[in-house]
């Protein structure tokens, strides 16, 4: 049995009818066949993978590796997958450290291979990742139907992540800001266009800054971690994407978006 989630609505609404079905639904999820399958292979199977390679060879353990931190779409990417593994994060010069995009040092550091060994016999390791990986094919599956709230769902996790990857605010912002699906999130909520993304680096982290201070009433990223921070958060990124779309329909699809808000 194939799992589609239930999303009558969009916007801030079905971000409301989302929250309040979310357990209901992601249960169903983690019981449905595919999922239920690989979650089981996976936790019988991955305290062998004892190399990038060993993962590579087993299909069913990459694909819950991948998923589990929203890579699924780099599955065939072999070579690609085995030096991101192979390189670990502790050097600069490893390649997930010169990717813009930080999910690929977080995918590398939890299996540990390149760094101080691998971390797969470990205990806790195989419900770490089958816990993630029900979350994150939970929130693919909404985006099947939605990307805006399958970024919305993604956000909470995603803040608390570049907090505990990050010491400092500076380092925080530019996690935030390497990390596609959590920063389209923060650029809608206040307001920036796509082009921003092509200014100075330090420039953005200025702009992020003073827009938190003047939006949310906030001074460093770690206040992002409260609860109605990240209300506030979601619910300006949903109603502006949803105005932006609007913007870009015809009547009588706007006055659908209205109906349905």
């Amino acid at each position: 049995m194939s799992f589609q989630p239930v999303l009558p609505l969009s916007g801030y609404a079905g971000w409301r009818f989302l929250g309040r079905t979310l357990e209901a639904q992601t249960e169903s999820h983690a019981k449905s066949t595919r999922v239920a399958s690989l979650t089981a292979h996976f936790r019988d199977n991955i305290a062998r993978a004892q190399t990038p390679d060993d993962l590579l060879g087993d299909r069913r353990l990459l694909t819950v590796a991948l998923e589990a931190f929203g890579l699924g779409a780099d599955i065939d990417a072999t070579a690609f997958i085995r030096k991101v593994l192979a390189d670990g994060t502790t050097s600069g010069e490893a390649l997930s450290s010169r990717l813009a995009d930080k999910r690929y040092a977080a995918f590398s550091r939890a299996f540990g291979f390149g760094d101080l060994g691998p971390r797969t016999g470990l205990p806790a390791f195989a419900q770490e990742i089958v816990t993630r990986y029900e979350r994150l094919s939970f929130e693919a599956a909404v985006g099947e139907q939605d990307d805006a709230l399958r970024r919305a769902l993604n956000a909470d996790a995603a803040i608390a992540e570049v907090i505990e990857g990050a010491s400092s605010d500076n380092a925080r912002w530019f996690a935030m800001m390497g990390n596609a699906p959590l920063r389209s999130v923060f650029e809608a909520a206040m307001g920036l266009p796509s082009s921003f993304a092509s200014i100075d680096l330090d420039q953005q982290l200025e702009q992020f800054r003073d827009r938190a201070e003047r939006i949310f009433g906030l001074s460093r990223f770690e206040d992002f971690a409260a609860p109605d921070a990240q209300e506030k958060l979601v619910r300006l990124f949903l109603v502006r994407e949803q105005a932006a779309q609007a913007a870009a329909a015809g009547p009588g699809q706007i006055a659908l978006m209205l109906l349905q808000g």
